[in-house]
């Protein structure tokens, strides 16, 4: 059984992606630097590094699911293309650098997402991958990975997000809309890795809940980022979200109970962590450094 070691995490996610999205000399090969120049743009890689560590701490195969966790990544950065276009967030920057769209393009970038989106496909489904997990488990994580990318999760998120631009909505509809932007996929990819190693459905269930409170905590982070972040850390401007009237967890709860609902949620995260027999000590950390960041 192929074990990862957990200071190795991102470095195997990224050398695994530079693979799977190959520099190349075909017809098409802007398309491939398009794809390549945000996939491989750095950032925290959480969702990769969750299907992996979930994964292991079920006692199964991490290198055997380091396809899955590319194909997250993948999906992940394929909404971070499309998010930032003119149509949608109209944002310049992404991680430090021009978004994707303003290097290549806006149908470039369209593109980019689309090829990247069905790569995480073709990587979860490839004969290889099969090989590896076994037909069921590699059906079972990527329909968990579809109905997290699609209508019910990230993009029914975003289709929320663009029709409360400029209104004042509830903390229910913001909540609805984060639950499926941002916690759908990091949902999935904690229970992905808890499908490929053949876990328990109750371990199965905490994993969910951890990763449900990790996000949503994970984006209230982002809203107090917003508004009292450095934009050089973040590599993104700070205040967008006023600027585009956008209602966020600090503009309806205030800034102190959004922090202590930070706090709240990190508690719970952990809490979920007394299910599991094994070693829970790295996703603790992970929870609660996730609430630290200052990016």
């Amino acid at each position: 059984m192929g074990r990862i070691d957990r200071a190795d995490y991102i470095s195997a996610v990224e050398e695994a992606l530079a693979r799977y999205v190959p520099e190349t000399t075909l017809m098409q090969s802007e398309l491939f630097r398009a794809m390549r120049y945000s996939l491989l743009a750095g950032g925290k890689r959480i969702r990769p590094i969750l299907v992996l560590e979930f994964c292991g701490l079920c006692g199964g195969d991490q290198e055997a699911a380091l396809p899955f966790a590319c194909a997250v990544e993948m999906i992940h950065t394929y909404s971070l293309i499309h998010d930032d276009l003119p149509c949608m967030d109209n944002d310049d920057m992404r991680r430090g650098k021009p978004s994707n769209h303003v290097v290549f393009g806006e149908a470039q970038a369209l593109l980019a997402g689309d090829a990247l989106l069905t790569r995480a496909f073709e990587v979860m489904l490839s004969s290889e991958s099969i090989r590896l997990v076994g037909a069921e488990k590699a059906a079972n994580a990527a329909g968990a990975l579809a109905f997290a990318a699609g209508a019910y999760g990230m993009a029914g998120g975003q289709a929320i997000d663009l029709m409360s631009e400029g209104k004042q909505i509830s903390i229910e509809t913001l909540q609805k809309m984060d639950e499926c932007k941002t916690g759908a996929l990091i949902r999935a990819a904690a229970k992905m890795g808890c499908i490929l190693a053949g876990a328990e459905s109750n371990l199965i269930r905490a994993a969910d809940e951890y990763a449900a409170a990790v996000g949503f905590a994970f984006q209230i982070v982002d809203d107090i980022l917003d508004v009292k972040g450095n934009a050089e850390t973040l590599g993104k401007p700070i205040g967008s979200d006023k600027e585009k009237e956008k209602s966020t967890y600090v503009s309806l709860l205030g800034m102190e109970k959004a922090q202590k609902a930070v706090s709240q949620l990190t508690e719970d995260a952990v809490r979920t962590l007394d299910a599991f027999n094994g070693d829970t000590s790295y996703l603790r950390t992970l929870a609660m450094e996730l609430a630290r960041r200052d990016r």
